[in-house]
């Protein structure tokens, strides 16, 4: 066979790093919002996420979707999700890492909610849809708190670190799962415009029961141990506890309609169902299901801004690894002016994102007190809003930095492409971009809200003329734009003047000034590699590298 060329001038792919040694932006957010937190465990984590053997379970999880068998060779009704063996890996290491609920263990860690936050953006690099389980269970505990007889049942297996996809009774499990289902056709994120009928039922150990008969339109996780779910009671739409196995072992009536076929997160299983007289639980006040199912709300919002904050940073470690490695025209990519300046402003976006994410973590962290309190109320719409806003753009122009190779669905360099399709669902999902704005304007309404938001910027005074000119506009700023029509401009400017005030504490002055050169004194333009020919590129691509290349 004749030869007809040599392959070179392809980089080597990014594999067998650690995700963690090398984000240092991450290490200083954590030093900044936890300083007595010991990072040795995420150090270990990060190591095992970035192998060849995890970066093939995220492919093979994701080529090889979720299937569902909603009947055995026999007829029978058995509704179950198969998966691939790669996406069971994952869920071992995710919940071995305790992503699900350390913060509900007894866990010695000074702050807990910080520590798992962060475990959860390095998972997010890896591979983020089989992370939606992981969410909803984390997310699940504050709710389930209103039924004490199932909480002290079920929070065992909730904050279990071992992984069992098995489907049986949860007393025979060491570890349990929690998804939601709250969404039907009519309503969407109207959910007081929903038709599910829950009928009393008796009661039992687990309080009142009801028989749920109704549909949900989106629900998540259907292979999980069990959820809570939105339903009209007699006094009104009402939080329910909906196991998949009975008690006495027998299935319950959840019907798995179909798979919903989505753009990405594609080794999850999203789902339609029906339930036919289920069986379920009050969970909390009859009537107040709404703010009961909140309380899960706000933490699963934490985690689209944390997923989308580690989406970001595997981007730019995609972009960074190939423009270091490719030449082009005489010279290495990450050599060329203009790139490096697509390059740093990536880097500047993803370490704001992240710094804005492990703040609202911490937030959590401090739920005793009056401020953390107020600044979760307010952190949690914006965070949401503005990073995973920012997503898709990002990917986009991490994707050009590869070119074709970037674009394709094959080999190191397909993982860009796998972010892509995935960015989207963080900005869509548990409220998208309207509901988060509006979300911001209620916030706002009360005292103590702003009150946390002027200490936060309080803090960071004197670091920049340009974020000096924003924090004393800002009250004034407030007043104008609150109202519907400005609520996502407001929304960004609360969003842009946090993040600059966290990097200016916590980030070198060579990107804390970038981001506020650019970002707050507009020297800037409305596309990525736009920023001002005095930024310290050098500085910025240094700190941004994941790993040292030989």
């Amino acid at each position: 066979m004749d030869i007809t060329h040599e392959v070179f001038n392809q980089p080597e792919p990014l594999v067998n790093y650690n995700l963690f040694e090398g984000n240092q932006p991450l290490r200083d957010a954590l030093k900044f919002n936890a300083p007595g937190l010991d990072t040795a465990g995420l150090m270990q984590l990060g190591a095992r996420l970035g192998t060849a053997d995890m970066q093939t379970h995220a492919r093979l999880a994701n080529v090889h979707a979720p299937e569902l068998h909603t009947h055995d060779r026999f007829g029978r009704r058995i509704d179950q999700v198969e998966f691939h063996p790669s996406y069971h890996a994952l869920m071992t290491e995710a919940v071995g890492a305790g992503l699900h609920g350390t913060p509900w263990a007894h866990h010695e860690s000074p702050s807990p909610h910080v520590e798992r936050a962060a475990g959860f953006m390095l998972f997010t690099e890896l591979e983020p849809s089989s992370l939606c389980p992981i969410s909803m269970t984390y997310a699940v505990t504050p709710a389930l708190r209103g039924n004490p007889a199932i909480y002290a049942d079920w929070s065992p297996g909730l904050t279990s670190r071992q992984y069992d996809p098995m489907l049986k009774v949860w007393s025979d499990k060491p570890g349990v799962t929690m998804g939601m289902g709250m969404t039907e056709k009519q309503g969407g994120s109207d959910v007081r415009a929903n038709t599910t009928r829950a009928v009393p039922d008796g009661t039992d150990g687990w309080g009142q029961r009801f028989a749920v008969t109704g549909h949900k339109w989106f629900f998540s996780a259907p292979m999980c141990d069990a959820f809570l779910i939105l339903a009209q009671a007699p006094a009104g739409l009402s939080c329910l506890f909906l196991p998949r196995v009975l008690p006495d072992g027998s299935l319950n009536a959840i019907r798995i309609q179909r798979l919903k076929d989505k753009l990405g997160n594609k080794a999850n299983a999203s789902s339609e169902v029906e339930f036919s007289a289920a069986s379920a639980w009050l969970v909390g006040e009859e009537g107040r299901g709404v703010p009961q199912i909140l309380a899960m709300g706000s933490m699963t919002r934490l985690d689209c801004a944390l997923g989308t904050s580690g989406l970001m940073r595997q981007a730019l470690s995609l972009a960074l690894n190939h423009t270091a490695q490719r030449s082009a025209f005489g010279q290495p990519l990450i050599g060329q002016p203009l790139m490096r300046n697509v390059l740093a402003d990536l880097a500047i976006e993803s370490e704001a994102a992240c710094a804005l994410s492990i703040r609202l973590a911490r937030c959590f962290d401090h739920q005793n007190d009056a401020h953390g309190q107020a600044l979760s109320r307010l952190l949690t719409p914006v965070a949401k809003f503005w990073i995973c806003k920012r997503g898709s753009a990002f990917a986009q122009e991490a994707m050009e930095c590869l070119g074709g190779n970037g674009y394709v669905e094959e080999g190191g360099e397909g993982i860009m492409a796998r972010i892509y399709r995935e960015m989207p669902v963080n900005s869509i999902w548990e409220g998208a971009g309207n509901i988060m704005a509006l979300d911001l304007l209620r916030a706002l309404r009360k005292p103590a809200a702003v009150a946390a938001l002027t200490q936060e910027l309080r803090a960071a005074k004197g670091a920049h003329p340009a974020l000096d000119r924003m924090a004393r506009a800002l009250p004034v700023r407030l007043e104008e734009m609150a109202s519907e029509p400005q609520a996502r401009r407001l929304a960004q400017e609360v969003a842009l003047a946090l993040q600059a005030a966290l990097l200016c504490q916590t980030a070198p002055r060579a990107v804390a000034d970038a981001f506020c050169d650019s970002r707050l004194a507009g020297h800037w333009g409305q596309t990525f590699g736009t920023l001002a020919s005095s930024t310290d590129f050098d500085r910025i691509i240094e700190r941004a590298m994941p790993r040292k290349l030989s």
